[in-house]
């Protein structure tokens, strides 16, 4: 498996465009359009909340039934959530137009919408941002980036993200793009994202390779600890690479999992380190906890700390934070055994900027350098190891700092 350039148009038979409909934002583009030429097998997760957005209930019956899904069109800006019937009729029109365009029923049409709550989707300007969009789809890597950005709100950068394999003799491209960066919490899946591959593969399979990477990788972040109303990740498969159909149990979908699973994986620690007003990532791995459930709960805890967020966004080296959080996160453990080490990189996938330090030897001070500690929380992905020596489970979360930021950008969200 290799990294290669590239996003939703990565695989072969996908195309993207985008364009600026003028949904709530002035002068950027805010929409985008996901397009396999041939049929596909779809699966998706969605958000846990009760409140769900319109796109989010229709897109939901389409994944149960299993059906061909070619396209997914997605708005940013308003999130066409909590606006009753006429959301509904709203969200249709969107699957309609689509459908009407590129020659396919509404069910085969995902939608999808992020922004403003409660505000109602103006329907006219999505319609033709629609038509317009059809009119330019292309297979390029560009139009791939395009989409990506369309679809950011309070986003800084675009995530995208493909990896190519071989299965069975063929070559294999999974691909994908999400966004996200405040109200990230997600119990699913990503805010928004699409996963695009060439692989042929069952929908039940395809529907399980999701759901089991989405749990390791989207449902391991966290940003400010709140579940969106339109959490949706959408996966596309449309079987043009020829390879023999990959079917669940198999050492073949192991290898597709693989690939997925560096992909969702990828975006997800993207999501973390952009998230809103944030500065660095942070990422926690608990190593030998009582079990993988423990290990979970525990860096989860650790990651949404809000003292922990702000100590790391201070440089402050004040692990006696990140002890506590373990400790009030509901798995037991034996605090006197405890071992807490940090590393520092000067980037999300780079080098480390000095030798790992333990901060806490036994549930104790180490006695570590200061100097040390702050030349490693000012790198730009932070991770905090914790060895709770009391099994065998482990887990690895990710989040991000705290800043004055944070707070600026959500006091004025609206407008």
């Amino acid at each position: 498996m290799k990294r290669i350039q590239g996003g939703v148009t990565a695989a072969n038979g996908f195309l993207a465009a985008d364009t600026a409909a003028g949904i709530k934002y002035a002068k950027r583009t805010d929409m985008a359009l996901v397009y396999s030429a041939y049929p596909t097998v779809c699966a998706g997760t969605f958000t846990t909340n009760v409140v769900k957005a319109a796109p989010v209930k229709r897109d939901m019956k389409i994944v149960a039934k299993g059906g061909n899904v070619q396209a997914v069109v997605i708005n940013s800006g308003i999130a066409n959530a909590c606006t009753g019937k006429d959301g509904d009729k709203d969200d249709l029109a969107m699957a309609k137009a689509v459908g009407e365009c590129l020659g396919l029923k509404a069910s085969e049409v995902f939608t999808a919408s992020t922004g403003v709550i409660g505000r109602r989707l103006p329907v006219e300007k999505a319609v033709a941002g629609i038509k317009k969009m059809t009119e330019k789809l292309e297979a390029s890597l560009d139009a791939g980036t395009r989409a990506a950005k369309a679809i950011m709100t309070t986003d800084t950068v675009e995530k995208q993200c493909a990896v190519e394999t071989k299965i069975g003799g063929k070559k294999i491209t999974v691909g994908g793009m999400s966004k996200g960066s405040g109200m990230i919490h997600p119990n699913m899946a990503t805010m928004l994202g699409v996963i695009t591959t060439d692989a042929d593969i069952e929908q039940k399979a395809l529907q399980k390779a999701v759901s089991d990477a989405v749990a390791v990788s989207f449902n391991m972040i966290s940003v400010d600890r709140d579940t969106s109303t339109n959490d949706s990740l959408f996966a596309l498969a449309n079987g043009k690479a020829g390879n023999k159909t990959i079917k669940a149990g198999t050492p073949e979908y192991a290898e597709f999992y693989e690939a997925l699973l560096y992909v969702l994986t990828y975006l997800a620690k993207h999501m973390a380190a952009d998230g809103e007003g944030a500065t660095k990532l942070i990422e926690c791995k608990v190593l030998n906890a009582k079990s993988k459930k423990d290990a979970v709960t525990l860096a989860k805890s650790v990651i949404t700390s809000n003292l922990t967020k702000a100590a790391v966004y201070g440089k402050d080296a004040n692990w006696g934070r990140i002890l506590c959080a373990l400790g009030y996160s509901g798995a037991q453990f034996n605090p006197e055994k405890v071992d807490i080490t940090i590393e520092g990189r000067d980037d999300i996938e780079g080098k480390l900027v000095t030798k790992p330090l333990v901060l806490v030897k036994d549930g104790m001070d180490s006695g570590y350098s200061e100097t040390v500690a702050t030349k490693i929380l000012s790198a730009k992905a932070v991770t905090i190891i914790a060895d709770m020596h009391g099994g065998k489970g482990e887990a690895t979360a990710w989040g991000c700092d705290l800043t004055h930021e944070y707070v600026d950008i959500n006091a004025d969200y609206r407008s």
